[in-house]
């Protein structure tokens, strides 16, 4: 990363993984990326399991480290409608474990979801208090008092065109993160 600026003048961002087999590990990965100066690591919170992901955040916390959450495997886990975990439940969970922001799907771009029940999910991870309302997966009223939110993050196939929509759905309390979608779009920023 360090290379990569002083050749480009331009900053660059990483999130460092620290999602490992067990917790020690994790910690020892924090603290490598605190040494080398990286202000944000990731876990991925399905994978690496809630206690792990709780350990991990309040190291971040007490160590002015951000923490951004990955959710590899959630489609195993919240996508079986017989016997799975929906993702507002995970979300909750993940909200209570820690964590600074969250991959939580578009609405629009590759990783499309229902309207209605991302940003029924989006609210619970970021909202202080939620009003129930069940056309958006909202089954009782949420106060979580003074726990800390957790930033949504739209990513995935999105692009500049995305915008307008991205702002209307998610508010200006969120992270839009451009990658590929942006990169080999037509008019992205490749000469």
């Amino acid at each position: 990363i360090f290379k990569s600026q002083a050749e480009t003048g331009e900053i660059k961002g990483h999130y460092l993984n620290a999602t490992a087999g067990t917790c020690e590990e994790m910690i020892k990965r924090a603290v490598f990326a605190r040494e080398l100066g990286v202000p944000i690591v990731m876990h991925d919170y399905l994978t690496g399991g809630f206690t792990a992901n709780t350990s991990l955040s309040h190291y971040c916390r007490d160590n002015g480290l951000l923490l951004h959450i990955h959710r590899a495997m959630h489609a195993v886990i919240d996508r079986q409608k017989n016997h799975g975990i929906h993702f507002r439940v995970l979300a909750k969970a993940l909200r209570m474990s820690g964590g600074d922001h969250i991959h939580s799907g578009t609405v629009v771009g590759k990783l499309e979801g229902e309207r209605e029940i991302t940003l029924g999910f989006v609210d619970l991870l970021r909202d202080d208090f939620v009003e129930k309302d069940r056309s958006r997966g909202i089954y009782f009223t949420q106060d979580w008092v003074s726990l800390p939110g957790v930033l949504p993050v739209a990513s995935g196939g999105i692009h500049v065109w995305h915008m307008p929509a991205l702002t209307e759905i998610f508010g200006d309390d969120s992270v839009l993160q451009f990658g590929g979608g942006t990169l080999g779009h037509p008019w992205g920023n490749a000469p």
